[in-house]
């Protein structure tokens, strides 16, 4: 079930579900505007060239309220609001079309995990021929609400609860190396 705006209100208000900071105009009939950070990272150049899924994947990072994305360059960049959610709601991360249709693609795994505590690092494409000048407190996607059957078994507590700023990648800690 998605959760409506009555109902995300009420979660808010008796702090079931965080979000922080929030406006009432983030929040829509059937979802919450997500707005850009100000901590924007680039994958760091590697001696060989070549970024392997074993090895712990340097970046660069900066903090500025202005972010030029140049064509053809990706970027982690984060939100601005920090969440909490229950273990029995989870939420889907969507792009706005009219970035979209700029021709800049904005991502993250698509999904949050019940129980996820943090800032939600998105992954910024832009395949525009042309630079994107970006701006923190923009309004860049919406974090879309379903609330689950049941609480979950195993809420989430992975290797990115309680990120902050643009993380990279911690695929070299996964179980699977």
């Amino acid at each position: 079930m998605i959760l409506s705006d009555k109902t995300i209100n009420k979660m808010i208000e008796e702090k079931t579900l965080v979000i922080e900071p929030i406006t009432k105009e983030q929040i829509q009939p059937a979802s919450v505007d997500i707005r850009l950070g100000n901590t924007f990272s680039i994958v760091d150049d590697t001696p060989s060239g070549i970024i392997t899924l074993g090895g712990k994947i340097e970046y660069k990072t900066i903090v500025t309220d202005t972010y030029l994305i140049l064509p053809g360059q990706f970027v982690l960049a984060t939100t601005m609001e920090y969440f909490e959610l229950p273990d029995d709601l989870t939420a889907f991360v969507e792009g706005r079309s009219s970035l979209g249709r700029m021709g800049l693609f904005i991502q993250n795994a698509g999904w949050v995990d019940p129980g996820f505590k943090g800032e939600i690092t998105l992954e910024l494409y832009n395949a525009n021929k042309c630079a994107i000048e970006l701006k923190a407190g923009r309004r860049v996607g919406q974090l879309v609400f379903a609330k689950m059957d049941d609480s979950a078994l195993n809420p989430y507590n992975g290797k990115y609860q309680g990120q902050r700023g643009a993380t990279g990648s911690r695929v070299f800690m996964d179980f699977d190396k």
